[in-house]
């Protein structure tokens, strides 16, 4: 099968481009930055373009050399400024569009794209409730709104010119090279397996971590698809507060310096973080591994990449 990628040098594209292609699948990948250094372990084996999610001509070029199946858009802005919204918009709302419109005019019915559980908006406004995907998308800033509409324009295609365009909304994806978005899972894990210290506001904040490989594996699964039964699918993920987190990150790591300004304050301004996936479990039977197991992963790849002894 042929899959084009639009925006792969970023964080989870790579690995979702590594393992189709272990799977033995032709990919194509367009990129802004495609001599990212990400990029290089894939370069004899993906066929990577320069190319901008915001110009038309670039999107309708890049699929017409490949011909895919497939058409995976992994292309956003994630952790902008509220200040500038005018880029988020270019890239989240129209670079979605080029890519939907792109695939209609050339007839390419499956289109996978990244939504996110930011379109829910805080975990208050929902109540003490898992969140499924039939509850109301209460979020409002700038990313938060862009995805609630690259949803409804992936709706409005999917009834208008009986595509098949599927979105996932992943949790807050973690991992050791992550350097934008939801940071605080990140940081908690990076800094100490760097043996730095690291410092967070309130130690009752929730979040909803979920390791890179894991929405990875998810990509992969729906975007191989001959058909979703739904249009959107929830991520899941490991709900937890940031005094859970560092205490399991104190298991690998004992002397870990991980502090608090305030044990309470942090949790009614939480995120998301009870987020039901049973449609994607049912229909794709994702099994994600055991939390404790990817924070100890991440800490090693961590030390790996400092020259610092592996933690077994």
């Amino acid at each position: 099968m042929r899959i084009s990628v639009l925006g792969g040098s970023g964080f989870i594209g790579p690995r979702v481009m590594r393992r189709l292609v272990e799977h033995g699948h032709e990919v194509h990948c367009m990129d802004i930055n495609p001599n990212a250094p990400v990029l290089d372990p894939l370069r004899d084996k993906v066929e990577i373009i320069h190319g901008d999610i915001t110009v038309m001509g670039d999107v309708v070029e890049a699929l017409v050399a490949a011909k895919p199946d497939r058409v995976l858009n992994l292309a956003y802005i994630l952790g902008a400024s509220e200040a500038d919204p005018h880029p988020q918009v270019k890239i989240n709302i129209l670079g979605m569009d080029n890519c939907f419109e792109a695939a209609r005019l050339l007839d390419i019915r499956r289109v996978v794209y990244a939504s996110s559980l930011a379109v829910y908006g805080p975990q208050r406004l929902h109540g003490d409730k898992m969140v499924t995907e039939d509850d109301l998308c209460l979020g409002t800033g700038i990313y938060s709104v862009s995805k609630r509409f690259n949803e409804h324009q992936a709706d409005w295609y999917n009834r208008a010119y009986d595509m098949a365009i599927t979105g996932i909304r992943p949790a807050n994806i973690t991992g050791p090279d992550k350097v934008r978005g939801s940071m605080n899972h990140v940081q908690c894990q990076v800094l100490p397996a760097r043996e730095q210290p690291v410092r967070f506001p309130h130690a009752d904040t929730m979040t909803l971590p979920l390791h890179v490989e894991d929405i990875a594996e998810v990509f992969v699964r729906v975007t191989l698809a001959e058909q979703t039964a739904h249009a959107i699918y929830n991520s899941g993920g490991h709900p937890t507060s940031m005094a859970d987190l560092a205490a399991a990150v104190r298991q690998f790591l004992p002397d870990a310096d991980i502090t608090f300004d305030q044990q309470e304050g942090g949790h009614d301004a939480s995120g998301l973080y009870l987020m039901d996936n049973s449609r994607l479990v049912e229909e794709f039977e994702i099994e994600y591994a055991p939390f404790d197991q990817r924070v100890l992963e991440t800490i090693n790849e961590v030390r790996h990449s400092e020259g610092l002894p592996p933690i077994e």
